[in-house]
């Protein structure tokens, strides 16, 4: 008879039959066994890994003993059937196959260590920012573990393919250059992403806080309150209840004040001037007195006044307190102001300010002049009549 192709007599198949019999008998029964070994294997090392959590790992506080246990077992229970799937492979003498095997068994043990290393951030991101979580954790810290488990994954895919004997140079060097490519065209976009990711593991400012800001629109506050920490931006409401949309790259390389990042209270400064020829021990008492009465204001440490410069028309003072919280140091000062400038006019305390005085030369003449002092120099009087100005001078002709 014809079998593919090919005359077969009664004979021939009967031999064909015996010879796969002898070959395939011995070796079902050995990939069976390694099959089973592999099964039992895998149930002690369950067994074995739920004894050890419950005796030992979910006793301790921290959850990094958990992370590794759990990719320990992964990768080991992955092993067992690996293995199997290997040894059977060569039992049936199949390099090929086991080789191939081989490079599926590395690749899948990236697997778990992509989960310890994601389980790794997850944790350091916890203990840096203390259990605080913004809508820029939400978005970033799962796009970096995406990224970390990719990095790893594809490693583990290289170092397979290497195994194989497949040549990756290749590939590395075009995922070279299209990395080049990408990094050229969103240049801005991955530096507000790397910043952003920066920002998760510093954390100059949370959402809350208070800082001060470098960019506003003219006439407006120069201070705002955080509202949300993007991916990309981070938008910040100042006092006139405009959002103002500051990139992440822009923020780290400024200088950032926290007015709420040292706690509730600050010390707040307050520069009052007051004429030179004022009593400066009764001005800096009436400051002291006016303070007294604002309740913002702590009593522990006291309230000073110090005297800071000599300016061009005053004496200038300066009002040092405490107050209870950061956020009001903008109506805090006004109080303080708006009762020192009471106190001293009901005291006769002057607050100098720059004065100017204007004197007409007499109109005899043809000369016109305006003197401008600052007040407190005494202005010289008119010119003498003797000595008109040298314009009006008149001369008699020689005879």
């Amino acid at each position: 008879m014809e079998i593919f192709g090919f005359e077969w007599t009664q004979a021939d198949v009967a031999a064909f039959f015996d010879r796969a019999r002898a070959f395939a008998l011995p070796r079902i029964g050995v990939s069976v066994g390694i099959l089973l070994l592999a099964a039992v294997t895998h149930k002690g090392a369950s067994f074995f890994v739920r004894r050890l959590a419950s005796r030992f790992v979910q006793r301790t506080a921290t959850e990094v003993d958990d992370a590794i246990l759990q990719a320990v077992r992964r990768g080991f229970l992955i092993s067992i059937w690996f293995w199997a799937g290997w040894r059977v492979a060569i039992a049936w003498e199949l390099p090929g196959v086991a080789r191939t095997v081989g490079a599926v068994w590395i690749a899948a043990l990236s697997l778990p260590v992509a989960g310890l290393v994601s389980k790794a951030l997850e944790y350091v991101e916890r203990k840096a920012g203390r259990g605080v979580i913004t809508p820029l954790d939400e978005t970033a810290l799962p796009l970096l573990n995406r990224i970390v488990q990719f990095v790893v994954l594809a490693v583990g895919v290289l170092v397979a393919l290497d195994f194989l004997g497949i040549n990756i140079t290749a590939v590395l060097a075009g995922a070279g250059v299209v990395g080049l490519a990408v990094g050229f065209a969103a240049q801005d976009t991955l530096s507000n992403l790397i910043a952003g990711v920066v920002l998760i593991m510093d954390r100059p400012f949370r959402v809350g806080d208070r800082i001060e800001l470098w960019t506003a629109p003219g006439e407006t506050g120069s201070w705002g309150d955080v509202i949300e920490i993007g991916l990309r931006a981070t938008k910040i409401r100042n006092p006139d209840n405009i959002v103002i949309v500051i990139p992440n790259n822009e923020i780290m390389r400024r200088d950032i004040a926290n007015y709420s990042a040292s706690g509730a209270h600050i010390r707040l400064r307050v520069p009052i001037g007051i004429a030179y020829d004022a009593d400066l021990s009764r001005a800096k008492a009436l400051i002291l007195e006016s303070v007294e009465g604002v309740e913002a204001v702590q009593s522990d440490p006291a309230p000073v006044v110090i005297v800071r410069a000599f300016g061009d028309s005053s004496v200038n003072l300066e009002l040092r307190v405490w107050i209870r919280e950061a956020r009001d140091r903008r109506i805090v000062a006004d109080e303080i102001t708006e009762r020192v400038k009471g106190t001293f006019d009901r005291e006769g305390i002057e607050i100098p300010y720059p004065k100017r005085d204007v004197y007409l030369k007499g109109l005899e003449g043809v000369g016109l002049s305006l003197a401008l002092r600052p007040r407190g120099i005494e202005a010289a009087g008119p010119p003498a009549e003797s000595d008109p100005p040298s314009s009006s001078r008149s001369t008699e002709s020689a005879p």
